[in-house]
């Protein structure tokens, strides 16, 4: 990824050394090699169950965040980004990006 940030056209993909348990509708992520866990809220839970489930299609992603909560397309596609910068950041994610 570059410092542009993750774009919808993007695919997504959880990082093979990152554990995922759902525990009452949160889930705890943790990154074997550095040893350290990250909590998501029900929102962010579905959102990763939704990458797995859309084999990392952000646009697909979208769609399916769309379908199931009541919320503008613009500000779900800006919290989605948003929350996968932070998920690169902490290099729980692996981004391909489509070539230009």
């Amino acid at each position: 990824m570059t410092a542009r940030g993750v774009t919808l056209s993007d695919r997504v993909t959880p990082a093979e050394e990152v554990l995922f348990k759902e525990l009452e509708g949160e889930a705890v992520l943790l990154h074997l090699d550095v040893g350290r866990y990250f909590a998501l809220d029900p929102v962010g839970t579905r959102i990763w169950a939704l990458l797995r489930e859309r084999e990392g299609d952000l646009a697909a992603v979208l769609d399916g965040i769309l379908a199931e909560f009541d919320v503008a397309r613009e500000e779900a596609a800006r919290d989605l980004l948003a929350l996968l910068d932070e998920l690169v950041a902490e290099r729980l994610v692996r981004v391909q990006t489509p070539p230009a």
